[in-house]
């Protein structure tokens, strides 16, 4: 506080003046304050696309706070816990965390939901069910009784069905087979025989190396090229399990309620900016890395699941959802508000994007 308003503030002790001038300072002081939060990410350092979301959000809310908040970010080296960001974020050791919903499906089922479901909604299609149908309420609902807020925290696009280092001809070839997939596809490929497995992002290459496991789901050519899965699984499935894989922004709540109004909206609005951003991000990587893979590893076997293993997965895709639902109310809430929102926007999708598609399939045939 200036000499000045010190001076006034003794003369005018006691007076409404001098109450006033004492508001005006703490206010002064608040809009000074820098508040710092830290994050804990499931991905190693530098990792692209994921990692680049996390440093996007960060550098834009330091940015529109005038710098009043800073974020410094962990990567799994740095906090040793790649799959226990819930935890360390719900119990304050982290403020916010990214990662993705489906990994904490162990501690909190309804959870899954979240990031991405087989046979569901694409990215345009969820983001519209998040933000203008329900989506956010109910993650909140899910959320909100650990301590927790979840964010979008941005999408891979459609995933591929995964490396395998041997063909899928049969529903019965997935018998006994290890393979990384998290969520609710792993359910579905264990009632169909496999043996599902989650491991963190830096441990997959060298487990599918060393026949730790058979095969793997990661992403796409957005990140799957630069991890080297084709040099050592030649066949490569289209996908069917994550049509729009979502990460996630954690909060923890009572730390998100300590901050200034203002702040809370720069976070709400950076963590929003950052989720698109790395939308439009893998989007761009996976064509790009797409023509790549075609032209520089030819040997890359690209495979369509076989029509009577695919009605086997959605089968059992349906049993298990009605199974949830009859043990949840709050899982059938959730499950009942995607496939009413999914009826209707996917509606929208056929006439625009799918029609449009098949038009230009159809005049490129033409020309050939």
């Amino acid at each position: 506080m200036s000499l000045i308003k010190q001076s006034l503030t003794r003369v005018l002790k006691g007076t409404a003046i001098a109450a006033a001038l004492a508001v005006v300072a703490t206010s002064a002081t608040a809009a000074e304050k820098v508040y710092r939060l830290k994050l804990a990410e499931t991905w190693g350092p530098n990792f692209p696309v994921f990692g680049d979301a996390t440093k996007n959000m960060a550098a834009m809310a330091e940015k529109m706070s005038n710098g009043r908040l800073q974020i410094r970010i962990d990567s799994a080296n740095k906090h040793k816990a790649p799959l226990g960001v819930f935890d360390m974020v719900k119990s304050g050791q982290y403020d916010m965390g990214h990662s993705g919903s489906y990994y904490w499906k162990g501690k909190v089922p309804n959870t899954l939901y979240f990031t991405s479901m087989p046979f569901g909604m694409t990215p345009s299609e969820q983001y519209a069910w998040f933000y203008h149908g329900g989506g956010m309420e109910l993650m909140d609902k899910v959320y909100a009784p650990h301590n927790l807020l979840s964010f979008p925290g941005g999408n891979t696009d459609v995933q591929m069905g995964g490396w395998f280092q041997k063909e899928i001809n049969t529903v019965e070839d997935f018998q006994g087979l290890k393979m990384r997939i998290p969520g609710f596809a792993g359910e579905i490929l264990a009632e169909l025989g496999a043996k599902p497995t989650n491991i963190a992002p830096g441990e997959l290459y060298t487990s599918l190396e060393r026949r730790t496991i058979d095969a793997l789901e990661w992403v796409g050519p957005s990140l799957d090229l630069r991890m080297g899965f084709h040099k050592i699984a030649p066949y490569y499935y289209t996908g069917w399990h994550e049509p729009g894989s979502e990460l996630q922004f954690l909060v923890n709540k009572r730390k998100y309620e300590s901050l200034p109004e203002d702040l809370r909206e720069i976070l709400r609005i950076a963590m929003r900016t950052a989720a698109y951003d790395m939308y439009t991000q893998a989007t761009h990587e996976s064509g790009k890395n797409w023509v790549s893979m075609k032209t520089e590893y030819p040997d890359v076997q690209v495979k369509d699941f076989p029509p009577a293993v695919m009605q086997a997965m959605r089968d059992a895709n349906d049993r298990l959802l009605a199974k949830h639902a009859a043990e949840d109310e709050l899982a059938a809430e959730i499950q009942k508000s995607q496939a009413d929102y999914l009826k209707q926007v996917r509606s929208w999708t056929d006439i625009s994007h799918r029609a449009y598609l098949n038009s230009q399939a159809a005049q490129e045939e033409l020309k050939q």
